[in-house]
């Protein structure tokens, strides 16, 4: 186990190197004119200022939770909590920080050429990617190292369970509101901006005139880059925690070590695959910037599919394992594998279908704005609500194979093989921001057109890549909180079949979680509305953020009328305080909801109708938190990418071009959508975890009562 141990570590250090240099490589690039710098150093401020104001709030709530862990459970766990939720915010202050300095050296590459541009930005968002992959491989693997290794644990102990649980709700807790948060900023600046600059005043995108465009360019980065950077951050280290845990419950004596270094085994091997993968994305001879990412994204699954049959034949051997009732060999689970990177390349090529500019949901939804704002609203509504069903039939076939070759660990190794994919997966998603603020820059700037139709075509793929990896995470979290309700039930079993070592569960017996059950009943439901609850209220958080820039725009072009001639300079930084304020006061409550939910669940349930009756209601409440919320992400971000797609697609000369009705109709389109897809769609994924983490930990509480 040690030397496992040790070459996991080594790899994941290795993702880190990566990150520096080429770092170093990227930041030795031309950072283009004055003017060029002066607004991204603005953007700069403006992206650490809300990042320090954010992580100061959810560290006092941090602090508070940590010592509240500690006396609960122990320092050893209450570390784990702070390992968890340390790195992620690392993950996302790196992430930001990328960023905001590569997105003027992509506007100028760009005066280039397109591939010198397409280089820039993707070596940016690689960064991320493995500082994100190799953060969450090293928190979990690290601190298992520490707890087995040096102080002694077995693997299987609840110190060692209860820590790495706790690792994945400090994790969870900085994701949930680094996305919320993030969200509710760059969307209040993206919708009020919009609402004043284009449809009430009439001027493009990205004018240096509109006093929220500089904190709409900070929201791309706090939230796109910052945001998801903590996420994936956060799915990757909960599904090693869950993947580890169950193994720890689940497997025998002889081969628990086996199944617990397996999931870390894959993520190490996966960084080597991923780091391969950046080295092809190169523009090809026609031009095609997507064609590029993809053949990346495909070079490193093929990769990692070679690499995980004798991975897997390594670690197992050649004979038959029975965990759990479930028998199966090796191959089996490389079998598994498979099925988690089919599903991860099925669930991109669906999301964009239904987001990219060639086909037809986004196609039919700019047809619809040629008749009226109504029309363009029904129809985007409309591809939101179709985009779940395939992308909920691939979650469907991925459970049943991956159950049927290796029982509930099987599916616990498909997700952990889609998320070992996670560092280029991050990489395209944070190309995204970058090419964003690359386009934002050159107009600001007031560079030659021509750089502008190049970052405009880079932007264009960066709203798809942006789809498509929301996509992929809100799959992966279905699957990964899949595994932490088996997780769930499998503790509660083992708590319960051991009654004398912990009282507490005496005479639990064998739940079932039967519909026949009024509290299952009732606990479906109650889990059920939950991410309706949440993305309402993190809707409103943005309405209420936008609407607060849509009077700050209109007080400045009011009160100082050089602004629309050129000859006086918008207040920008106001703007990005006021929706610094906006955003740290919106996220709490929306924030609390998925960690205070489960103690109110079971603890009103037990309250009325005892133990069991509680554990069964928790239980179908992570259920119905989980399908409901795997829909309800789906199709917000999705329809959102659809909305957004479709207004370029508009902006491209089709059916009058800028500035027709049309393309008025699709501006609100995408004023609705945009608060779907980048703030409630992708803040629902960290909240479906967060609810079964937050039950883990509960269990853990009352096992020590």
């Amino acid at each position: 186990m040690t030397v496992t141990l040790l070459l996991v570590i080594l790899l994941g250090a290795l993702s880190i190197a990566y990150g520096v240099v080429t770092a170093r490589q990227v930041m030795a690039l031309d950072a283009g004119t004055a003017r060029m710098q002066e607004i991204a150093q603005a953007i700069q401020e403006g992206a650490q200022a809300y990042l320090r104001r954010q992580y100061t709030t959810i560290g006092i709530v941090g602090v508070v939770l940590f010592v509240m862990i500690m006396l609960w459970l122990g320092i050893g766990v209450a570390v784990g909590f702070l390992i968890g939720a340390v790195l992620s915010g690392l993950a996302g202050f790196i992430g930001m920080n990328v960023s905001v300095r590569a997105n003027v050296r992509t506007a100028q590459a760009s005066s280039t050429s397109l591939a010198a541009g397409l280089d820039v930005a993707f070596k940016s968002g690689a960064i991320t990617g493995m500082l994100v992959a190799g953060l969450a491989l090293l928190g979990v693997a690290v601190y298992f190292f520490i707890l087995v290794v040096l102080v002694g644990h077995a693997p299987n102990s609840r110190p060692v369970i209860d820590a790495l649980v706790a690792l994945g709700f400090g994790a969870s807790l900085i994701s949930i509101f680094a996305r919320l948060g993030g969200g509710i900023f760059t969307k209040g600046a993206d919708v009020g901006g919009d609402m004043v600059g284009k449809v009430e005043a009439g001027i493009p995108e990205d004018d240096p005139r509109n006093p929220a465009t500089i904190a709409d360019n900070v929201g791309d980065n706090v939230g796109d880059c910052a945001g998801m950077a903590a996420d994936l951050f956060e799915t990757y280290a909960v599904t090693m925690v869950a993947t580890m845990v169950l193994a720890a419950i689940a497997f025998p004596a002889d081969t628990l070590a086996l199944g617990m270094l397996y999931p870390l085994a894959i993520g190490a091997v996966c960084v080597v695959t991923s780091i391969a993968g950046t080295y092809f994305v190169k523009l090809p001879a026609n031009n095609s910037i997507m064609g590029a990412m993809y053949r990346g994204f495909i070079v490193t699954g093929i990769l990692s599919l070679v690499a995980l049959l004798p991975l897997t034949y390594l670690i197992f051997g050649t004979g038959t394992l029975t965990v759990a009732g479930a028998s199966f060999t090796a191959f089996s689970l490389f079998l598994c594998g498979l099925v988690g990177l089919a599903v991860t390349g099925l669930i991109i090529v669906v999301t964009e279908y239904y987001t990219g500019t060639d086909y037809r949901p986004v196609k039919a939804i700019a047809e619809s704005s040629v008749t009226g704002h109504g029309t363009n609203v029904i129809r985007g509504l409309a591809v939101s609500m179709e985009s779940t069903a395939i992308p909920a039939l691939i979650i469907i076939a991925g459970v049943l194979f991956s159950y049927n070759l290796a029982g509930l660990y099987g599916i616990a190794i498909a997700v952990t093989t889609m998320l070992a994919l996670a560092g280029m997966v991050v990489a395209l998603d944070a190309f995204g921001p970058v090419t964003d603020n690359a386009g934002g820059i050159a107009e600001m700037a007031g560079l030659p057109k021509e750089i502008r139709v190049t970052t405009d075509a880079l932007d264009a793929v960066g709203n798809t890549t942006k789809a498509v990896t929301k996509g992929y995470a809100i799959g992966s979290a279905g699957l990964g909180a899949l595994v932490l309700f088996a997780a769930y039930t499998q503790d509660l079993a083992y708590f319960s079949a051991n009654a004398d070592t912990f009282p507490y569960f005496a005479g639990i017996g064998t739940l079932t979680f039967s519909l026949t059950s009024p509290y299952v009943v009732m606990g479906l439901l109650f889990g059920g509305a939950l991410p309706f609850l949440f993305g309402g209220m993190a809707m409103t958080a943005v309405g209420r953020a936008a609407m607060s820039v849509v009077e700050e725009v209109r007080r400045q072009f009011k009160e100082k009328p050089g602004i629309m001639a050129g000859t006086e300079r918008p207040d920008y930084g106001r703007a990005v305080d006021i929706l610094t304020k906006a955003a740290i006061k919106e996220m709490i409550i929306p924030s609390l909801l998925p960690v205070l939910s489960p103690l109110v669940c079971y603890f009103g349930v037990q309250a009325i109708a005892g133990k069991a009756a509680g554990f069964e209601a928790l239980g179908a409440m992570l259920l119905g938190v989980i399908v409901t919320g795997f829909f309800v992400a789906v199709s917000m971000t999705t329809g959102g990418g659809a909305w957004d797609n479709a207004k370029k697609y508009i902006e491209e000369g089709h059916h009058g071009g800028k500035g027709s009705d049309a393309h008025k109709a699709a501006v609100t389109g995408d004023t609705v959508g945009d608060p779907y897809k980048d703030t409630a769609g992708p803040a629902v994924n960290p909240m479906i975890k967060i609810t079964n983490i937050v039950a883990l930990l509960l269990l853990a509480i009352l096992a020590h009562s």
